[in-house]
């Protein structure tokens, strides 16, 4: 025969599991409530405050039948699960892009972090990360659903206890309110996070929505669309323009920061030994559309005269018939060049600039090492480029874009310089990886990774220099630019989206055509120098170099 101690065995554990559920219910909800969407804010204080939301849901809901009041509680567990979703996902963004994710544009930022992964664990561990990411999110909105059916169940049947709770702690949470009481700067006690993230996406939403006409507006704004080729870029027939992107290239990087004094010893004694072969250079800012990442959208803003700062823009943009530099080269009679050392893969996106060549990691004849997310040393792709176009007997004037991205996160390993006479197809960068610093060495230190991105960028800067003295000639003008600050980690938090932006030239005539921009002198700006919209650069240089340019056009 069974004991009653035996029998009642059974039912403490059922109490205690009961119990530890209830117990973790709460925290769920309560962690999804009040979660901070910056990781500096991620303190054990965030979380010991009141939400209201969860008073006025326990309010509601013990009110409600049964069947009402498990489906209603459901669909507020999962919105709030969503929330917190989100929330983590701002987290990753500020600290990346200093900004927080917008639910309307930003997917697109997912495919080339699908590919950074790629380039870091394989194809098979990105599609598990890309699995288990899923699953999570799954997880917590189904979790947090039912943790809210679930006290939703045990405050109605303790509705006079509940109600009591929900009275004492609405009190105290308007008196906090009232008084403005913090356990922690910035985070209220009496909170509210919740309802007005919420309130703040859903505005943001219909702020995105808005836009549309904003931008369908600027797009039709354009001087230089009808512009007959014969009055474009005159002051630059024979020549060959090269525009160079250099990733990451930031303020950061020449100014303000422990990272400057080796780049600006790049800059400055590049500056003089282009000098002494005959070259000149005037250098300022740009402020770009983007931070720490989604290159398209300056590389297009640059490219078109139009600010793109976000996706929706930028898919709006290719798909129409904007004029860009490609655009006004080509009409002037230039061969029109893009070379993405990166893309692995088609891009049908490019036909929107009309190129009559693209190259990119596929046929431009490497046959050397990646360096983790770059697939060839910038020494390379200029290396490439000068073989295939710039060498050519005969060729016509060419106009390029060019990406350069050694200097892409994570800042290893990184190449060295090799002889340029030895570049060849690539084979001699062979040993260079294994050799470099791996991403483990550098990350997660921050000391350690603002030094990686500095090296890079030094190597990019000296690549362009190189390329200059070896194969810079009367013909050659060379405008190289960032497209965007680096992540926070480097750049620091609130950093300015500011690039420096340089052009480069061995005939003067070129540079008297903006000597009334008043950009400085050099390759090193320094602060003082003037500061433009990307958007706005295209405009100016294509008044400078057109057949109304001046020395003082402004």
């Amino acid at each position: 025969m069974t004991t009653d101690e035996e029998a009642s065995t059974p039912s403490k554990r059922r109490r205690v599991a009961a119990g530890v559920l209830t117990g973790l219910a709460c925290l769920l909800t309560l962690f999804a409530l009040v979660v901070p969407n910056q990781l500096g804010q991620l303190t054990p204080w965030a979380f010991l405050r009141i939400p209201v939301e969860a008073l006025v849901a326990a309010a509601v809901l013990i009110f409600l039948p049964r069947r009402a009041r498990a489906i209603v509680a459901a669909v507020l567990g999962a919105l709030v699960g969503s929330l917190m979703i989100v929330r983590m996902i701002d987290m990753g963004f500020y600290a990346a892009f200093d900004r927080p994710f917008d639910l309307m544009f930003d997917w697109s930022f997912f495919g080339p972090a699908v590919n950074f992964l790629t380039n870091a664990t394989g194809h098979v561990g990105a599609i598990a990360v890309v699995i288990g990411a899923i699953v999570l999110a799954v997880g917590v909105i189904s979790l947090s659903a039912l943790a809210a059916i679930r006290l939703s169940r045990l405050a109605a049947r303790r509705r006079e206890t509940t109600i009591r709770t929900i009275a004492v702690l609405a009190v105290v949470w308007v008196f906090c309110a009232v008084f403005s009481v913090q356990l922690t700067p910035g985070q209220p006690f009496a909170a509210r996070s919740a309802a007005v993230y919420a309130y703040d996406e859903a505005r943001q939403v219909r702020a995105d929505m808005r836009d549309q006409g904003a931008f369908t507006d600027e797009v039709a704004t354009d001087a230089f669309r009808d512009t007959p080729g014969s009055e474009l870029l005159t002051a630059l027939r024979g020549k060959d323009v090269v525009f160079t992107f250099i990733e990451s290239y930031g303020r950061v990087a020449v100014q303000g920061s422990d990272i400057a004094p080796g780049v600006d010893k790049v800059l400055d004694d590049g500056s003089a030994a282009l000098r002494q072969a005959g070259f000149a250079s005037r250098s300022a800012f740009l402020t770009s559309p983007t931070f720490g990442g989604g290159s398209w959208l300056a590389h297009s803003t640059f490219q078109s005269g139009v600010w793109i700062n976000n996706q929706r823009r930028y898919d709006n943009l290719i798909t129409g018939d904007r004029f860009t530099f490609s655009h006004a080269f080509k009409r002037a009679g230039w061969r029109t060049v893009g070379d993405l050392p990166e893309n692995m893969y088609d891009w049908p996106e490019g036909a929107f600039y009309q190129y009559d060549k693209l190259y990119d990691s596929r046929n431009v004849g490497y046959r050397g090492p990646k360096y983790f997310y770059a697939q060839m040393p910038d020494q390379y792709t200029m290396s490439a480029f000068q073989g295939l176009e710039r060498a050519q007997p005969g060729h016509a004037p060419v106009m390029a874009e060019i990406d350069l991205v050694t200097s892409h996160t994570p800042w290893a390993p990184l190449p060295t310089m090799v002889d340029w006479n030895t570049v060849g197809d690539g084979a001699v960068f062979n040993p260079q990886p294994k050799a470099a610093k791996q991403p483990e060495d550098v990350w997660p230190d921050p000391t350690k990774i603002r030094a990686a991105y500095g090296e890079s960028i030094q190597y990019s800067l000296t690549t362009l220099i190189q390329y200059v003295q070896n194969y810079g000639d009367n013909n050659l003008v060379l405008v190289f630019l960032g497209d965007h600050q680096p992540a926070p980690i480097v750049s620091g938090e609130n950093a300015s989206h500011d690039v420096p932006v340089t052009i480069v030239a061995k005939d003067p005539a070129v540079l008297d055509r903006i000597a009334g921009w008043g950009w400085q002198d050099g390759l090193h700006p320094d602060p003082r120098a003037p500061i433009w919209p990307m958007s706005q650069f295209r405009d100016r240089f294509l008044a400078a170099f057109g057949s109304q340019g001046t020395a003082g056009t402004r």
